[in-house]
């Protein structure tokens, strides 16, 4: 596979790790830095999958490219899965990941090692002009230390713990991260179903936008 495609995120995190994971499908990676100072989609969804398929589909038919958009937040047991959807603005609309890492720890902070489980999800949507957005889920598992630990990665990742690494997420390098989070993992899966959905579209099988 080859092209061009944007990816539908300012992030500048996110968007180093899925132009490291694009590069072996030799894709051209453009991001909303790249063509437009103020595009943006309010994320109304209730779910990861609608809020990523509303940001994929508008951005598509914006700009009238094949868009990747992401939605993807931790879930934490021990806080009925919460921050979920509104892990970006967990502390409030002004995002901060200090802020955010902050109300969590405070949440949990009478909460025992064994209880302190969760989950990072990233839901990747793909959209083509004129067409609706389909999804793949990627997960991964770990637990919420009590402070952070490491210097790399952004968001949670500093008190995200990875039983298999024996590290945080951002104490682990950028190959590591790439083998383990749950954007490679919803990568792996996109891989195998992107060139099928390309097709799709080109024959007209994909379901078109009302």
């Amino acid at each position: 596979m080859s092209g061009r495609l944007l990816l539908a995120t300012n992030n500048r995190g996110k968007a180093k790790e899925f132009q490291t994971l694009f590069a072996r499908f030799h894709y051209e990676v453009l991001t909303l830095q790249d063509v437009s100072d103020d595009f943006d989609v309010e994320e109304t969804g209730d779910t990861f999958e609608e809020n990523a398929s509303l940001k994929a589909e508008a951005a598509a038919n914006h700009f009238g490219m094949m868009t990747i958009a992401d939605d993807s937040g931790l879930c934490i047991d021990a806080l009925g899965g919460k921050p979920g959807v509104y892990s970006a603005r967990y502390a409030g609309e002004e995002k901060s990941d200090e802020s955010n890492i902050e109300k969590v720890l405070q949440e949990l902070r009478e909460v025992p090692d064994a209880e302190r489980t969760a989950l990072f999800v990233c839901c990747l949507a793909v959209a083509f002009p004129g067409f609706k957005a389909r999804t793949v889920m990627g997960t991964v598992h770990g637990r919420i230390l009590h402070e952070k630990r490491g210097a790399n990665g952004f968001g949670y990742d500093p008190i995200f713990f990875f039983e298999e690494e024996g590290a945080t997420f951002a104490e682990l390098s950028s190959e590591q991260k790439q083998r383990w989070s749950h954007r490679a993992n919803a990568m792996k899966k996109l891989e195998t179903v992107l060139g099928s959905w390309m097709k799709e579209v080109e024959s007209d099988e994909f379901s078109r936008s009302e």
